[in-house]
This record gives C-alpha cells, structure tokens and sequence, in this order.
C-alpha cells in the first residue's frame, strides 16, 4: 500500500516568542518493507537556520531555528510511503527465529562481532528506562524462560500488557516514571513500549524503542475523519538469525502495513516528533494533527 501522511503541529504564544530552536523527527525511514517516496517539511514563519543530518540511529533529524518575533510556529510534514509488509515476512520465513531460544540469545551476545555490539547497546539503560525495578523484572521473568522461544515470550508478553494495561489518555506524561505506569497499570502507547522494553532489557535482552505512524480505519459505514490517526509507538526485539522484530502492545498485533516506522532509538526522548526551546511568557498552547490515508493515485 501507498500511504499519504500530513502531521501538522501548531503553537501559539500568548505573549510571542522571540525566539525558538527545534529538531524535528518527522521524516519516515527507509527500511524492510517501507519506503519513503517523497517527502516535504513546511514551517511557518520560515526559518532563519535550517539543517538536515541522520543520527547514531539512522534516524533524520531536522534542526531548526527562528530568530524574530513570532506569535504562533506551524510545523507539517507531508509524507508519501510505499508500505509491505510481504517483503519483510518473506524473508522472516527463511529464516528459522521462531526457534530461537532465550538461552540461545543470551550465548549470542556473548559475541564480538559487529552484529552482536550493535544489538547489545540496546540492553543498557537509557534515560527514560531503568532496568532495575523489582517490579518489572518480576513480570517479565514471568515470560522469559530460558528454554523458551524468545519470540513466543516476546508475544506473550505483548498480549499481557494489551490485557493488564489500560489506554487512559492524559493520566501520564514524558516525565511519568515507569515504576508509576507499572503501579498504576494505565498509560499510552509510548508507556506500554516502554514497559516491554524494560522487561525484555531486565532479562538481558535487546529492545529498542519504535516510533511511528498507525492508520486508524473508521466504524463500517462512516466517513474517515481528518486529523484522527496518530502518532503511535511500539517495541523491537533482537532475535539473532533474524534481527529486529517489532510487537505493538497496545493494539495486541504485530506490525504490518497500517504501521509505518519514522524513526528508532533506546526510548522516546531519543525520537520525540518535535522537542526544543522557545523564549516567550505567558501560556503557550501546542495542538498535533495527524492524517493517514491510502493514495489515490
């Protein structure tokens, strides 16, 4: 399928800005089964600086920055993806992962070569996700068995979070520990992925953090709504023989073609869609719109 993609965010300033310095993660990956066909970043008042690079984790990163006065900033990026996910599984058949043990993972990491490195960074830390926490650890050895497959845990503990869990939108924010969203057992994709990351690192294990786009279809008969798809988020795991296999918590589903991947890091703050700072008073109002649908042509 070929996919349109319009996300559209918008400040206002009560008093203004006078200034305001941005990095943007908005531009949807090249990768297995997804490419990017065309692609344009629009922004309102135009920049004074604008650059592009591609991160530590392949991700691109827009910098930029506006130098005037300004009462309100408008950011859209139109997106056009070519999404199947029949390539990927074509090549996931080939290969024998479902067999991969968690044992037989952890021997894998005790590797050197590039593949293994490259794998292991996403079993440390990272800022918004500690591997420590009893209670994490405590469900996450509730799945990952040894001699178990480490894709059959990992999907088991996918389906656990989809059913212990529930979607409160508002009740967390960026700032919200994991050992809340654990305690109080509520939260938003970003939590959910995160809370699998967490698990799969407690046990030794490499996730990592997925960022991207989900199209939400409409109740049989209605007319889709503009603006009323996501930003959406999920989790990877490493499966040697394989490599990254992704599982969405929220929607208790492995990602296909309603799924397209912008960017991947060891958590939200590494791929936040828009982060930076702005020099105003008063109460500053920040509205997200996100359009997802089939091409027409």
């Amino acid at each position: 399928m070929v996919f349109e993609i319009i996300h559209t965010t918008r400040y206002k300033y009560e008093n203004g800005a006078s200034f305001c310095h941005n990095l943007a993660t908005l531009k949807p990956k090249n990768c297995l089964g997804q490419q990017l066909l065309n692609y344009k970043l629009k922004i309102s008042p135009s920049p004074n600086e604008f650059s592009e690079r591609v991160d530590f984790f392949g991700n691109t990163i827009t910098r930029f920055s506006i130098q005037e006065y300004h009462e309100d900033l408008e950011v859209t990026a139109k997106s056009r993806v070519y999404r199947n996910y029949e390539e990927q599984e074509q090549i996931f058949k080939l290969k024998p992962y479902k067999k991969v043990t968690v044992k037989q993972t952890k021997e894998w990491l005790k590797g050197f070569d590039n593949e293994v490195f490259e794998a292991k960074q996403f079993i440390l830390k990272s800022p918004l996700i500690s591997i420590n926490l009893e209670e994490i650890k405590a469900y996450a050895k509730i799945s990952f068995s040894g001699k178990r497959s480490l894709y059959e845990a990992s999907f088991e503990l996918m389906e656990r979070i989809f059913t212990d869990f529930d979607f409160v939108s508002g009740f967390t924010s960026i700032a919200t520990p994991l050992d809340v969203v654990m305690k109080e057992k509520k939260g938003v994709c970003q939590d959910f992925a995160q809370i699998a990351i967490a698990c799969l690192r407690s046990v030794g294990i490499p996730a990592r953090y997925v960022s991207g786009y989900i199209e939400t279809l409409p109740p049989e008969g209605k007319e889709k709504l503009i603006g009323t798809d996501a930003s959406h988020a999920w989790f990877s795991v490493y499966i040697p023989t394989v490599g990254w296999v992704d599982f969405d918590p929220t929607n208790n589903q492995i990602p296909k073609n309603q799924h397209i991947v912008v960017a991947h890091g060891r958590d939200y703050l590494d791929v936040p869609p828009l982060k930076g700072v702005t020099y105003s008073s008063g109460k500053n109002i920040m509205e997200v719109s996100v359009d997802i649908r089939p091409a027409k042509e």
